[in-house]
């Protein structure tokens, strides 16, 4: 296994810092059981009565579920850690367990579920809207594109191995249509946009500002869809996530371009606006910008941190479903804040070069990691060899 080789490799073994009470985004007490509210809600609650001990010999961090299990995980440095026993449990949770309600997730230009499991967990569930070998028509603007369920599952695999972690679990799984969200939905508004097709599939489309009609309606064979779905975060009254706009955004406008793309000084500028005059921000964001070009993401206008950690923590590299559209064409813009900026993470760099060597190769650890999928292949062939084409071209900017 070359995923297993990556991952034993002592730069993949670099230790984070101690992580004290202050770095974790919850803290609670070991030795409390978790129990949830027999009114059905969705809330976790402290049970004070619990036993100390409980009678299995468990620790109550054996009670919580996997999703629970991933929260109380997050600390300030990471949102998972590297060796994670627990990942391939929530990978299976989330492609398996029963759903119990499905309803339209509310903003955003397409159409996407929340679904909960009987534990309470939830999943933010991404229709599939293309085959895998259609590419993004190259008349396509950058926004106009479709969102794709496969680039939500490659792109966290694709994360992982670069050792940012930075992406929330996602995996895919095969939707029935009919059982999993039509007969079990409490949302009216969703409800009233099912329909059987004339080739007699099963059809909804839900309400969106743009990709919500019956034109671009999303069928299944006849009731079975794929789709990714992806580990929520901390709700945000209980996790508050700070929303920061990108100097690097484009412009979403057919014929202006942003100041970046006029200015090659660019970088100047931002280099004294906080929060990029100190720390390590700059750096991440050019962490970020990597991951985006390796897979085509043009459409990065903005990323989350968590508030509680302020300035000095990891960015949330969240919504990836326009990455891998195209793998005919590297998008060299997407580069700018690298190619302004002339800088790197020094770890950053490193991996990168590791992951051109014959042993890592980028594609060959990727193509692994997405064969556990459920719904592999994740990504068609171009797609992964394009990848080692881009890691050259990022290599060869910093050189």
């Amino acid at each position: 296994s070359k995923l297993a080789a990556l991952f034993e490799h002592p730069l993949y073994k670099v230790p984070i810092p101690e992580v004290t009470d202050g770095d974790k985004l919850f803290v609670v007490n070991p030795m409390e059981k978790f129990s949830l509210r027999s009114s059905g809600s969705d809330e976790w609650v402290s049970n004070s009565k619990a036993e100390m001990v409980l009678p299995t010999g468990k620790t109550a961090y054996d009670t919580y579920p996997t999703w629970l299990k991933f929260h109380v995980g997050i600390n300030r440095y990471e949102l998972y850690p590297r060796q994670d026993p627990l990942m391939p449990a929530l990978l299976k949770d989330l492609a398996t367990l029963k759903i119990v309600s499905s309803v339209q997730k509310s903003g955003g230009t397409q159409l996407k579920l929340i679904m909960t499991f009987p534990n309470y967990g939830q999943a933010l569930f991404k229709p599939m809207k293309q085959t895998r070998d259609q590419e993004t028509p190259v008349d396509f603007f950058y926004f106009s594109d479709f969102e794709r369920h496969n680039a939500e599952i490659a792109a966290f695999h694709l994360d992982r191995i670069l050792d940012f972690r930075r992406i929330p679990p996602v995996s895919g799984r095969l939707v029935n249509i009919t059982q999993e969200i039509r007969d079990i939905t409490t949302d009216k508004k969703l409800a009233k946009t099912f329909f059987i097709s004339p080739a007699g599939n099963v059809c909804f489309y839900g309400e969106c500002s743009y990709y919500c009609s019956t034109e671009h309606a999303l069928c299944g064979k006849p009731d079975q869809l794929e789709g990714s779905m992806a580990a929520l975060l901390p709700d945000k009254t209980l996790a508050k996530r700070r929303s920061w706009r990108s100097p690097w955004r484009r412009s979403y406008h057919k014929s202006k371009k942003a100041e970046w793309e006029l200015n090659p000084n660019y970088c100047a500028q931002v280099k004294e606006t906080p929060p990029y005059n100190s720390g390590h921000r700059l750096l991440d964001l050019i962490d970020m910008a990597v991951l985006d070009f390796l897979m085509g993401n043009m459409d990065r206008h903005h990323y989350e941190t968590f508030e509680k950690f302020g300035n000095d923590t990891f960015l949330l590299h969240l919504d990836n479903g326009r990455g891998f559209g195209t793998h005919s064409h590297d998008e060299m813009s997407i580069l700018a804040p690298l190619q302004q900026c002339c800088r790197m993470k020094k770890s950053t760099y490193l991996r990168l070069r590791l992951l051109a060597t014959e042993p890592y190769r980028l594609s060959d650890v990727l193509r692994e990691a997405l064969a556990a999928d459920r719904l592999a292949p994740v990504l068609a062939e171009p797609h992964l060899r394009a990848l080692d084409r881009r890691l050259a071209a990022v290599l060869a900017a910093v050189r």
